[in-house]
């Protein structure tokens, strides 16, 4: 017998998560885990504990889904908790060190020319090669879009802080782009002769 199966959409999966069905909870697992877990490894480097850290997001995903007010995205709403989840984390688990001296913020944009030939996977490392309060401020604002006032209250800083965070991770990472720049010109040429 040839069975059809019909994918179910969004409003459907979330209507069955409120009502505690576990296929709707399975659904909204398969959709959006591994999103969700390239947000989470993003702020937690060792891969296990980010995955420890969404899993525990979607359970508060699927005890929470009542909340969600209908309005934005639904994997929007998802990312936020486990962002929140993963910034817990850290202020559990790490040493996090924010700098708060407040410096001039010149805004240097980084050296987009020679970063856009690099891989995802590598400006990855690179994020996170970054001191942990760096790397946090940088992924809350480049990456997730939060504002510096939203970011100052996620970590507990003053928002001239944050600022003062992502223009030393911006400083930082530019300084790392001419390095790793620097090295494959020099490969070239050694390659060249």
């Amino acid at each position: 017998m040839l069975t059809i199966h019909k994918s179910k959409t969004e409003t459907e999966i979330i209507e069955g998560c409120l009502s505690g069905k576990s296929w709707a909870q399975r659904s909204l697992y398969d959709r959006v885990s591994a999103k969700m877990l390239a947000v989470c490894v993003r702020y937690i480097q060792d891969r296990n504990e980010a995955e420890h850290v969404m899993i525990g997001g979607m359970v508060k995903v699927f005890e929470k889904v009542s909340q969600y007010s209908g309005e934005g995205h639904f994997e929007g709403w998802i990312r936020r908790i486990m962002v929140n989840e993963s910034l817990m984390y850290i202020r559990k688990n790490k040493n996090m060190s924010i700098e708060s001296e407040i410096e001039d913020d010149q805004h240097e944009a980084l050296h987009l020319d020679w970063a856009n030939q690099l891989e995802a996977e590598d400006l990855l490392r690179l994020i996170q090669s970054l001191p942990i309060g760096y790397q946090t401020v940088f992924n809350l604002y480049a990456i997730e879009g939060y504002n510096h006032a939203e970011i100052g209250k996620h970590l507990g800083i003053s928002e001239n802080t944050s600022k003062s965070q992502l223009s030393r991770a911006r400083k930082l990472l530019q300084q790392k782009l001419v390095s790793l720049e620097q090295k494959e010109l020099t490969k070239h040429q050694e390659h060249g002769k």
